[in-house]
């Protein structure tokens, strides 16, 4: 079989035509010592290959027995993700990496806590590179192994060992591949740090379990300066992790309305036809015991598949002092968000940019914090009140027995496409985030550009009337760079909350 990098168009044509149907077989790997989409705790890998596969499957430490292969859209550049290669390989312990868009290929060797490139070829290149492919990951270059002693092993004897997975999880003599998982095991799984200690086996179908296992997420995506791009960037997230198959809730906490107008609930021109002023987000945060989240939230085809979304209204404005007063008001919206736990994987919520009595509730309720930012100085400035902020929530989450806030990052949002800005000002203008300010920077960056603009601005005629009718960038250009840019922030943010 011959491979044509010009016939892969998007990601999962990288994985389909150049890795499941050429690499992996040329490679000698067959279905049964590859997997895909596999879970390690909160590493997310495209594919893992194995020269020599035992049950059940664990992974040694420096065991040069497996490798990873990560696609990427052929339009994306790989020095992005080399960061994230070198975590996945020093974090399991794995000898090779490959990464590839397709339009280039490239392997990574572990040597100790570092990766070096040991090849590197373009993609048209690789039908006659195939044999040097092979003489580093191919399945039957990978079969030897030898331990400190240097003596080889039987292939019966290798275990592999990670240490993402590892954290004193006691496994019995009579534990098989077949065997029930331990329900607390599981538990203990999800809440394993990065690094601890080698000590320990874990089962495949533990892993597997856990990755699967129902656990609804909740991501508050807030600044306190507006215009960072914050509705943009929670409208189209759920978008993209809809279309990875996840069941998605926004919810709209922003007296503006951005986010309902944007997901098109807004389907009047009159407000004498509002039909959001009797259900929105105000009646769940009022009452304790009607409004649930089932009844208030709609379904938006802003994107395919849909989304729920509970709408906001500009009525939440003169409500605040009030719910503010009520003993009740910042614990009712973790209450109704557990009473839809199984019906929704992950839950975004769009919050206002100030300090208030709303941005409070939204950070309370949730697990994560996403900070969009176009990294200019008045944004940069205000991540000191963020910081003060989520210190403050942390602190009542305490009292409640909630787990503290984890801040999965700065997003660099409403970033100029400006090629000088690109190559010279934005590295400088991300490296100040972590050093000047303590917070981690993520690792994907959403750009300012017409398409995003354009999606938000479509409309549709009813009767004689032309009614906001927006939608995702992903469906409205799914080829294109922003819908792209949004793909790559679901990946990471799924890989981050272990999903």
């Amino acid at each position: 079989m011959t491979f044509n990098p010009n016939n892969c168009r998007n990601e999962s044509e990288v994985e389909t035509k150049l890795i499941v149907s050429y690499l992996l077989p040329k490679l000698g790997y067959t279905p049964d010592n590859w997997h895909q989409e596999i879970a390690f705790g909160n590493i997310r890998l495209d594919f893992l290959s194995f020269a020599t596969q035992v049950l059940p499957i664990v992974i040694d430490t420096d065991s040069p027995m497996s490798v990873i292969i990560e696609a990427k859209h052929p339009r994306e550049n790989l020095d992005r993700h080399i960061r994230k290669l070198k975590r996945y390989l020093t974090s399991l312990s794995i000898r090779y990496g490959m990464i590839t868009n397709a339009k280039e290929v490239r392997i990574y060797e572990r040597v100790a806590d570092d990766i070096q490139l040991v090849f590197k070829c373009a993609g048209q290149d690789i039908e006659t590179k195939i044999d040097e492919i092979y003489a580093l990951v191919g399945r039957d270059s990978l079969k030897v192994v030898k331990n400190q002693d240097n003596l080889e092993l039987e292939d019966s004897e290798i275990n592999l060992v990670s240490p993402e997975l590892t954290n004193e999880v006691p496994l019995t003599p009579n534990n098989s591949a077949t065997a029930e998982p331990n329900h607390n095991q599981i538990s203990e799984l999800e809440n394993t740090p990065e690094t601890v200690p080698v000590n320990t086996e874990v089962k495949l179908d533990i892993i597997f379990q856990t990755a699967t296992q129902n656990t609804m997420k909740i991501i508050a995506v807030y600044h306190n300066k507006g215009g960072v791009g914050k509705t943009t960037t929670v409208v189209n997230l759920a978008a993209a992790l809809s279309k990875q198959g996840k069941r998605v809730l926004v919810i709209d906490l922003d007296s503006q309305a951005n986010t309902t107008f944007a997901t098109g609930l807004v389907k009047f021109d009159d407000e004498e036809q509002d039909d959001l002023k009797q259900s929105n987000i105000l009646h769940i945060l009022q009452s304790e015991d009607f409004y649930t989240i089932s009844e208030v939230a709609r379904k938006s085809n802003f994107c395919t598949p849909a989304i729920d979304v509970v709408p906001s209204h500009i009525d939440l404005m003169q409500y605040e002092t009030e719910l503010n007063s009520l003993d009740y008001s910042r614990m009712i919206l973790i209450q109704k968000l557990a009473e839809v736990q199984d019906k929704y994987d992950i839950v975004l919520i769009d919050t206002p940019p100030s300090l208030n009595f709303y941005a409070r509730v939204a950070l309370i309720a949730a697990d994560y914090l996403i900070i969009p930012s176009d990294l200019k100085p008045f944004a940069n400035q205000g991540l000191i009140n963020v910081k003060d902020f989520i210190k403050k929530v942390n602190g009542f989450k305490k009292q409640i027995g909630k787990n503290p806030l984890q801040v999965l990052g700065v997003l660099p949002s409403k970033i100029s496409t400006n090629t000088k800005f690109v190559q010279y000002s934005l590295p400088r203008r991300r490296d100040i985030i972590p050093k000047r300010y303590g917070m981690e920077i993520m690792e994907s960056v959403i750009y300012e550009r017409d398409d995003l603009a354009k999606c938000a601005e479509q409309t549709q005629m009813v009767g004689d009337m032309e009614i906001a009718d927006p939608i995702s960038v992903l469906d409205f250009k799914p080829d294109s760079y922003s819908a792209q840019e949004f793909e790559e922030l679901a990946r990471e943010v799924l890989e981050k909350i272990g999903k």
